[in-house]
């Protein structure tokens, strides 16, 4: 531990102290034993379910415990927030509940589902402004308006307050474990839930590990940590909305260095496998970044075995029109989706010839993109094809080769593959 370079920790008074105003708006989330996690991985595996809050993330937790300890004066001057989506929803919550007025920047690539559940919970209380690409340029869009309107800004993660308030979760699974956890995961988007949560462990369970996951495509945690300072990336992946920032919170890097055990990452198309997963097999409906601890568990399957484990699902404001790409991902993570080009001969017969020769009896073309130019002895085709096992690939491109057919494999080629597909 290096407590001395702390500049900063909750205190257990100052976190009961939030756990005291949440409760208003807050419910005390199930601490519920999934039968299907623990019998795959043969340990005690329970859910932290904080996609069952009212506005579906823990996030108004941080929210309400931050603009219920404003002066009146801040109250009345009104607020500004920038989010991805979820802090967005508690902070229009908490501006309805506390009749406060509220602007709030979201990216413009933010789910419309939570755009509009931003909308229903703050009404006439709020305003949303969609701003840049990622939730930085939504952030810096915010700041300004702050400086120039003297509006208090709620910031998403590196703030005090709203560390003590997503500390209760932790305070909560404390109370609600009957034995001591030997590990608890947590999603890391810019770092208050697991400053607050870790925080709380190393007050009352200190031999608990604290394992922070975030997305493959944007580890600034996992990427600060190992340079041991807090470190911008230069690029993201913005497919985990709820987690993915280019920066965490200077507070919240600090406070891992010392509570955090280790941070992990998750390939995307392993959390869209989760998501699957988790609705298929539990009915559980979560977004990319709720998924974020469970899908992590297969890198760990060794240490657990026989372990009580804990995995906070932090929110489910997940939109039904990102089915498609999640379910996507989730086959290309797993080998079962293939992009092709593939040189057609310009003769009657041929896709006839490529489906009844080249195909094996469980393979399927789920996308065929196809334009005949008859001055040509070949014509291009990008051919999407869903194998029900890896190991037929192989065969599969053999077939092709054999035949003539095979032009050029795509899913290896990230650029070219998101302009064709």
């Amino acid at each position: 531990m290096k407590i001395e370079q702390l500049t900063y920790i909750p205190t257990l008074k100052s976190i009961t102290d939030a756990a005291n105003r949440v409760k208003e708006v807050a419910v005390k989330t199930p601490f519920m034993r999934s039968f299907t996690y623990s019998k795959k991985f043969e340990a005690e595996v329970f859910l932290k379910r904080e996609d069952l809050q009212q506005v579906r993330s823990y996030k108004i937790r941080g929210a309400y415990n931050k603009m219920s300890t404003l002066s009146d004066e801040e109250k009345e001057n009104g607020i500004v927030c920038a989010s991805a989506g979820n802090h967005a929803q508690g902070v229009a919550f908490a501006c309805a509940r506390l009749h406060i007025q509220g602007s709030i920047y979201m990216p413009t690539t933010t789910p419309k589902q939570k755009v509009e559940q931003v909308e229903m919970f703050g009404g006439d209380w709020i305003t949303v402004v969609l701003q840049g690409d990622t939730f930085d340029d939504a952030f810096r869009a915010a700041s300004e308006v702050c400086t120039t309107e003297g509006k208090t800004f709620i910031h998403p993660f590196d703030d005090e307050k709203i560390i003590e308030g997503q500390a209760t979760v932790g305070l909560e699974m404390v109370t609600q474990s009957t034995k001591p956890l030997d590990y608890v995961f947590v999603p890391v988007g810019g770092g208050g839930l697991i400053a607050g949560l870790s925080s709380v462990f190393h007050y009352l369970s200190p031999k608990t590990k604290i394992i922070g996951v975030e997305p493959e495509g944007a580890p600034a945690m996992l990427n600060s940590l190992s340079r041991k300072q807090n470190t911008t990336l230069d690029e993201i992946d913005k497919f985990v909305d709820g987690a993915a920032v280019q920066r965490v919170g200077e507070r919240n890097f600090t406070i891992a260095q010392n509570f955090v055990d280790q941070i992990v990452t998750v390939p995307e198309g392993k959390i869209c496998q989760t998501i699957l997963d988790l609705y298929n097999r539990d009915a559980i409906v979560v977004e990319p970044a709720g998924a974020l601890t469970l899908a992590v568990l297969d890198q760990f399957a060794d240490e657990i075995k026989g372990k009580n484990i804990a995995c906070v699902v932090s929110g489910s404001n997940n939109d039904i029109t990102r089915t498609a790409e999640i379910k996507e991902r989730a086959l290309l993570y797993q080998g079962l989706k293939h992009y092709f080009i593939i040189k057609f001969p310009q003769r009657a017969g041929a896709l006839k010839e490529f489906v009844a020769e080249i195909l094996g009896p469980t393979d399927d073309i789920t996308y065929f993109e196809y334009s005949k130019k008859t001055s040509r002895e070949q014509g291009p085709a990008i051919v999407g094809i869903e194998i029900k096992a890896p190991e037929d690939l192989e065969p599969l491109v053999d077939r092709m080769h054999a035949r003539n057919f095979f032009g050029e494999y795509l899913n290896d080629k990230p650029d070219l593959f998101q302009f064709l597909v």
